[in-house]
């Protein structure tokens, strides 16, 4: 039986991090007490080079993609692309090919932004976001999971431990099928980790978001409720792996504590 293996990854970056800015803003605002320091941080803030732990965010996930032998990464870019493509070349790992894929309506939803990859990515890819972390059990358990053919979401159903809840994408499912998507879902069963791997087909159902919005804009939820009204996305759980989105500086801050205990516990 032939292996199907995925080599190409596409991120998700055309977006200012607006949330995780105002943050920041507010909080250089108390400690020096002074607007042109703000100005010159609202100027000079890209979210995916926030420091974690003295690192670059999107550091983490360039080498979690290059263990798990991702060929090709596709960056799309649109706010202040320029600035964010030549950074992000300096932290390219040896032996990564990286393609940079501009989104100019990145001011629209992320479905827009994935949209901009089609025709440009081999498939089965790889699927993330800018601003999540993840371990490398998590991409391992999705890439030797993953079905053919369907969008393969990797979901959390450790619903105690989710920070901010309220906030998250929340998973309907029936055994393994995903059968609902949203942030205001009353009943679910696990939390959208922002990491997929996904057919071909996922360009198709964008469009057809897309169309079906009278501002020509859609978010990837919106094809992932048009696959699993399908019955075309495919749930792996993570089990015991960890992540998180890093939206807020709180969640940053839970980010960073939950690193540092890992690693503590790593060398006892």
């Amino acid at each position: 039986m032939l292996m199907i293996t995925v080599s190409d990854a596409v991120i998700l970056m055309a977006g200012e991090g607006s949330r995780l800015r105002q943050g920041y803003s507010e909080s250089v605002c108390e400690q020096v007490g002074g607007q042109s320091r703000l100005r010159g941080l609202n100027k000079s803030f890209l979210k995916p080079f926030v420091l974690v732990l003295g690192r670059p965010l999107i550091s983490y996930t360039l080498e979690i993609l290059m263990c798990a032998k991702i060929k090709t990464v596709h960056f799309v870019v649109g706010y202040e692309s320029e600035r964010m493509i030549a950074q992000v070349k300096q932290l390219i790992p040896s032996g990564v090919n990286a393609s940079f894929i501009e989104n100019r309506d990145w001011r629209k939803q992320n479905g827009i932004s994935l949209l901009a990859a089609a025709g440009k990515v081999g498939a089965p890819f790889l699927l993330t976001m800018s601003d999540h972390l993840f371990d490398q059990a998590m991409i391992g358990r999705l890439l030797d999971n993953f079905g053919p053919g369907l969008l393969n979401i990797a979901v959390d159903r450790k619903l105690d431990s989710i920070f901010d809840l309220p906030d998250a994408m929340k998973v309907q499912m029936r055994g393994n099928k995903v059968t609902g998507i949203g942030k205001d879902l009353r009943d679910y069963d696990a939390i959208d980790t922002g990491l997929f791997v996904c057919p071909p087909e996922i360009f198709g159902y964008l469009e057809r978001a897309k169309s079906d919005n009278s501002q020509n804009d859609c978010s990837l939820a919106d094809a992932v409720r048009l696959m699993a009204g399908d019955e075309k996305v495919r749930a792996i759980d993570i089990r015991e792996s960890w992540w998180q989105d890093v939206d807020t500086p709180r969640m940053l801050q839970r980010a960073e504590q939950e690193m540092t205990r890992r690693v503590l516990r790593s060398v006892k």
